[in-house]
């Protein structure tokens, strides 16, 4: 192992209650080789654009409980047509350079060449339940980065205002589909008869 190599690798602090990753003086210089391993190995949730490895929350029950919810419906849906909906932990390429971890990703093919095993180099749809302690990352960033890789649909699952928005690219960019509330059905442009409850995805946490 060089210098440089044995200078990147992870540096742990050690607590009295916690061990934390300790990132401040290695930002910008992680490779995506780096962050590959590093996700091997730990058991935490980390994204990765551009050098810099962004150590997400650790998700929440009720944020579980609405994924799960979801993820049952898409996977009884897709099972007459062949598809493949997976969960996170998974990473998810943007592009060379940049992962993200999605609550839910699905492709329409099971076979479709970007289903890789490390990680996707793309879906056809993505699904993100927003988190309270950071909603802009998920409202905000995220559709420009799905729209940078290209996928077709981003539903964004916002337990703060108990709303569902359903983004579809058009050209380089997303365009509202929906923006779907208790009382109403969300509805897929891409997935034609799905639709789902939004009181009922909202329920689901309540368990």
């Amino acid at each position: 192992m060089s210098i440089g190599e044995h200078a990147l690798e992870l540096k742990l602090v050690r607590r009295t209650d916690s061990v934390e990753l300790d990132l401040s003086s290695l930002q910008g210089l992680w490779t995506e080789q780096q962050y590959l391993k590093l996700t091997n190995q730990t058991k935490q949730f980390i994204e990765f654009a551009d050098g810099v490895l962004e150590v997400l929350a650790m998700p929440t029950r009720s944020h579980q409980l609405i994924v799960r919810w979801l993820f049952l419906a898409l996977y009884t849906f897709l099972q007459p047509h062949n598809g493949l909906v997976l969960f996170a932990p998974l990473r998810l390429q943007i592009r060379p350079g940049k992962q993200r971890e999605p609550d839910l990703l699905l492709v329409l093919d099971p076979h479709d060449a970007r289903n890789q095993e490390a990680y996707w180099l793309g879906a056809d749809l993505v699904v993100e339940v927003v988190s309270p302690d950071d909603p802009e990352r998920d409202t905000l960033l995220k559709p420009k980065e799905y729209a940078e890789a290209g996928i077709p649909e981003y539903w964004i699952v916002n337990p703060l205002d108990e709303t569902i928005t359903v983004l579809v690219l058009v050209g380089a960019a997303y365009a509202e589909h929906g923006v779907f509330r208790c009382g109403q059905q969300a509805t897929s442009r891409l997935l034609a008869g799905f639709r789902v409850s939004v009181e009922a995805v909202f329920a689901a946490q309540k368990v």
